[in-house]
């Protein structure tokens, strides 16, 4: 049960580092996390682990904390600010992934011990990186606009419904990209659609334990510049 208890442990510390992102640096501390999350997510889902009696890939917390910031945007600043913070994400994923393509280039000393660890790292990220890239500016759109018409819709009641609703259909389609385009080759299929299945389940049960951190957000009072 160590690999559920840690689960647990990495939900409440990545969401409650949302929330304290936003209560200590306002709409700024929200892009900084897309940054933070974005990156550590694509390199979080390299690693596979059995949860819940299935196999899964890392990232899944971290990558649905982006969902979380996406709806805190949305409610507390509107949509398009919300898709500025998608199109941070998509820059700095992009950037990470060629500075690090071209250290690899670098000829190692014959001191370097670490070298190989980065090329495993880092090696695959291209890869990763266009499965990431593509799933997460569809699924990020897709969450910000059914998110902003439902809130049209209701009259801005209701939170729970939109938070909910964008997120579990947006995430849908996030797993289904990202999963064939990222595993497709690499794992065999028995292993792939468990990671969809498990994948999906899981981000069901994280969007639904994030409403609570999106209503503690919308009652935190923030004076951004």
């Amino acid at each position: 049960m160590i690999n559920e208890l840690m689960w647990l442990v990495l939900l409440l510390t990545c969401f409650g580092g949302v929330i304290l992102s936003y209560k200590f640096f306002g709409k700024i501390g929200l892009f900084a996390w897309v940054a933070i999350a974005v990156i550590l997510a694509n390199i979080q889902v390299m690693k596979t682990v059995a949860l819940f009696g299935f196999v899964t890939a890392l990232g899944n917390i971290l990558y649905g904390s982006l969902f979380l910031v996406n709806d805190i945007l949305s409610e507390k600043y509107g949509e398009k600010c919300a898709r500025k913070a998608v199109w941070v994400g998509f820059f700095v994923l992009i950037i990470t992934t060629i500075v690090m393509q071209i250290c690899l280039l670098f000829v190692p000393h014959e001191s370097d011990m670490l070298s190989p660890s980065l090329q495993q790292i880092f090696g695959i990220l291209p890869r990763i990186t266009f499965a990431s890239l593509t799933a997460y500016l569809i699924s990020s759109n897709i969450n910000v606009w059914i998110f902003s018409r439902i809130k049209k819709i209701t009259k801005g009641k209701k939170l729970w419904l939109r938070n909910n609703v964008s997120t579990l259909l947006s995430q849908f389609v996030d797993n289904v990209i990202f999963t064939l385009l990222a595993f497709v080759g690499v794992f065999d299929w028995s292993i792939i659609i468990s990671i969809f299945v498990t994948s999906y389940v899981l981000k069901f049960i994280v969007s639904i334990l994030d409403t609570p951190f999106l209503y503690l957000a919308k009652k935190i009072k923030i004076k951004d510049d």
